[in-house]
């Protein structure tokens, strides 16, 4: 991602016989990432929509939106129905997730595709993202070695 920045996309791109094999491809390597690891759909998602079709940066955003909240809506339903959600919670962090929405498509659409700093903000973001869990992970790992 960092080295396509400043590139707008293809904004014709979409999934069609060519584009098919890779965007199952990414499609089911983001979904075995994601449920094996546990890390959000969206920052496997967006990069595979952007490989595997070379659509622009915020249609990725867009689509990769559509596809977690059907997933997750379908997944919330089969919590909610074996009582495993705990509502007051989920309510404070909806509604504090819908202000964080609405600020943060307003932020990307500040910082534009044109000029790679979207793209430049989201890599970093991942990095920032994969140092914390390796540093995690290294925290737990590392002292029962010696142990």
């Amino acid at each position: 991602m960092l080295r396509s920045r400043g590139n707008p996309g293809d904004p014709n791109a979409e999934c069609n016989r060519e584009s098919a094999p890779r965007v199952v491809a990414y499609g089911l390597g983001s979904g075995l990432f994601s449920g094996f690891f546990g890390i959000g759909g969206g920052f496997l998602i967006v990069p595979g929509l952007v490989a595997s079709t070379g659509m622009s940066m915020l249609m990725a955003v867009g689509t990769s939106l559509v596809a977690v909240t059907a997933f997750g809506l379908t997944t919330a339903i089969n919590y909610a129905f074996s009582s495993l959600i705990d509502w007051p919670l989920a309510i404070v962090f909806i509604a504090g997730g819908m202000a964080g929405s609405l600020l943060g498509t307003r932020l990307a659409g500040r910082l534009g595709e044109t000029t790679g700093r979207l793209t430049t903000v989201f890599a970093a973001l991942i990095f920032a993202v994969a140092i914390y869990m390796l540093w995690r992970s290294a925290s737990v790992i590392v002292p029962t070695l010696f142990v």
